[in-house]
């Protein structure tokens, strides 16, 4: 515990924005993490007494280089984040992250929100988890709880809600995909993804659907779910991201989810095309 918790204190935040990467380009790196963690963190950067060199490989890095790439902003870095974490259930590193987000604008339902999305990809119990660890950071900071009701459906109108979503982003494929499964099941499955992930979640109020298609493709790559990336990258595209916007939050989870993951989504980033995309699941 004694190494989480100093592990915790080093993790790093989110950079200072796009506009001061370009203001301070003729800085060090080290400067650049020194000023970066200060400003999120609201304590001065230290390298720890038991492992200073690799804390120094990992804060300029993290600080100095990747929270100066790409032109997204503090508040959707830090989001990117939180989902990561959630995804892995790093908890000790997503409690820092939720309170980052919180310093640098977000707000407590976007932040809820951004927990809530991964639900349909790392189930409930997974969720709860880091929604417990919101739900901590939330009573240090004498935000009240609940928040507000942020669903938009009924029980009746849910799937109708959630098919107009699922059908602008991806169409029928997986109703067709799933017509060669017996018996009720060639309902029960489409059914289930439309009225769960899309119904039940991309629905809410708090975040855009355009939101929630990046963090679901940061999700998705986290996870290290390669069957389902390439209709999630089209997906974003779909939502309104473009690959710029992709490939920036891929690198930004790279220090989070690893080289690996990242890599196989930034490859079927580089060759994503929505009029060439092929359904990833067989009829």
């Amino acid at each position: 515990m004694k190494f989480l918790h100093s592990f915790l204190f080093f993790v790093p935040v989110f950079y200072i924005g796009f506009a001061n990467a370009q203001e301070d380009k003729n800085m060090t790196r080290s400067n650049r993490a020194d000023q970066t963690y200060e400003q999120l963190f609201l304590s001065k950067r230290t390298t720890g007494p038991t492992d200073p060199e690799f804390m120094e490989i990992l804060q300029r890095n993290i600080f100095g280089e990747v929270f100066y790439t790409g032109t997204l902003n503090n508040k959707e870095r830090e989001l990117i984040t939180v989902a990561a974490l959630s995804a892995l259930q790093t908890l000790p590193q997503l409690k820092a992250h939720i309170g980052a987000a919180l310093n640098i604008g977000n707000s407590p339902l976007e932040i809820r929100e951004t927990i809530y999305q991964c639900a349909p990809f790392i189930g409930f119990p997974r969720t709860l988890n880091a929604i417990g660890v919101f739900n901590e950071v939330a009573a240090t900071r004498n935000i009240k709880l609940p928040l507000e009701n942020a669903a938009t459906t009924t029980e009746e109108n849910r799937r109708e809600k959630g098919l107009e979503i699922q059908t602008k982003l991806y169409g029928d494929e997986v109703k067709k995909a799933m017509l060669s499964l017996p018996g009720d099941y060639k309902n029960i499955v489409p059914d289930t993804l439309t009225d769960f992930c899309f119904g039940d979640f991309y629905t809410r109020n708090g975040l855009t659907i355009k939101q929630r298609e990046l963090l679901s493709l940061v999700i998705l790559t986290a996870l290290g779910a390669e069957k389902q990336l390439s209709a999630h990258v089209i997906g974003a595209l779909k939502a309104g991201n473009d690959k710029e916007t992709l490939l920036a939050a891929m690198v930004q989870a790279i220090p989070y989810i690893g080289l690996a993951n990242a890599m196989t989504t930034i490859n079927l980033i580089k060759t994503a095309d929505i009029d060439a995309y092929k359904p990833i699941y067989e009829n």
